[in-house]
C-alpha cells in the first residue's frame, strides 16, 4: 500500500498548464456565438432533443471525441449536458443555483461544504470542499471558484466558472488533516472550468452546462486504479449536477403556496 501511495504522486507542470489554458481559450472562442445568444442553451438543439428533455431525460455527451483529450503530462475531460425543469422560471433557477451556502445540501455528497467568500454584483468567489469518489478511490479537495453571471435578456443568463485554487486534502476529517502542496498531489483534479446556460421558455427552464477539468495522465501500471475516477466520473458528475439542480428547483416550487 505504501508503494501504491508513492506511485500515485504526480506534479502539475508548466507545459501542462499552458496546454490546458490554450484549450480553454479555444473553447471560449467556440462558445462566443452562444454567449451572444446563438443556439444559446445547446449547440444543436432540435425538436427531437426538446421532446426528450420535456419527457424528463437528462442528455449528457462528450463535447468532442470521447470526452478525453490527451495533453502533455495531463488529460482534459470535456463533457456537456442539458436538462429541462418544468413549471419554473429563470428567477427561481438562478436563486437556487446562486445559493452557494446551501450547495452542501443540494449537491451532497459531491459537495461537502460551500460558502460565498465574496460577492460583487453577479460575480461570486466561492469556496467548496469537493469529494470525488468512484469505487474504492476517493479524493477530497478544498477549492475556490470565480463565478460570473451574465444576463442577455429577461429570459437568458449564462455563467462562467473557473477554479482559482484546488488543494487536495490528506487524511480528511482526522486530527492530522492537512492540505497537500497545490499541484503536488495525486493529480485527480488540477483545474475545473464550467459554462452554464439558463433559459426560460416552454413553460419551464432549460439548464445546460459544459464542464472542463484537468487531471494527471494515467501511467499504464495505474490504469485500473485511476481510470474510473478520471475517465468515468466527469460525465457522471455532469449528469448528477443537472439532476440535483432540477430536484432542488422543483423542491422550491413545491414549497410555494
Amino acid at each position: 500500500m505504501a508503494c501504491a501511495e508513492v506511485s500515485l504522486a504526480a506534479e502539475l507542470k508548466h507545459e501542462t498548464i499552458d496546454a490546458f489554458e490554450s484549450y480553454i481559450a479555444a473553447t471560449e472562442a467556440r462558445l462566443e456565438p452562444r454567449f451572444r445568444g446563438d443556439h444559446f442553451v445547446w449547440p444543436d438543439d432540435s425538436p427531437e432533443l426538446t421532446a426528450q428533455l420535456q419527457h424528463g431525460s437528462v442528455i449528457v455527451r462528450p463535447s468532442q471525441g470521447n470526452g478525453i483529450i490527451a495533453i502533455k503530462n495531463g488529460l482534459i475531460q470535456d463533457w456537456m449536458g442539458i436538462v429541462f425543469i418544468p413549471s419554473t422560471n429563470l428567477k427561481t433557477v438562478l436563486s437556487t443555483v446562486q445559493d452557494y451556502d446551501h450547495h452542501r445540501e443540494i449537491y451532497k455528497p459531491d459537495i461537502a461544504d460551500a460558502r460565498i467568500e465574496s460577492r460583487i454584483g453577479n460575480n461570486f468567489l466561492v469556496y467548496m470542499r469537493m469529494v470525488k469518489a468512484k469505487f474504492f478511490l476517493s479524493d477530497v479537495l478544498n477549492t475556490e471558484h470565480d463565478i460570473r453571471f451574465v444576463s442577455l435578456d429577461s429570459t437568458r443568463v449564462y455563467s462562467r466558472s473557473s477554479s482559482k485554487r484546488i488543494a487536495e486534502v490528506s487524511d480528511p476529517g482526522k486530527p492530522n488533516e492537512h492540505e497537500l502542496p497545490v499541484g503536488e498531489d495525486r493529480g485527480l483534479l488540477w483545474r475545473m472550468y464550467g459554462y452554464w446556460f439558463f433559459e426560460e421558455r416552454d413553460g419551464g427552464a432549460y439548464v445546460a452546462c459544459q464542464s472542463i477539468t484537468l487531471t494527471r495522465d494515467i501511467p499504464f501500471v495505474m490504469a485500473k486504479l485511476l481510470s474510473p475516477i478520471i475517465h468515468e466520473l466527469p460525465a457522471e458528475q455532469v449528469r448528477t449536477a443537472l439532476e440535483k439542480t432540477r430536484n432542488a428547483v422543483l423542491a422550491v416550487a413545491q414549497l410555494k403556496p
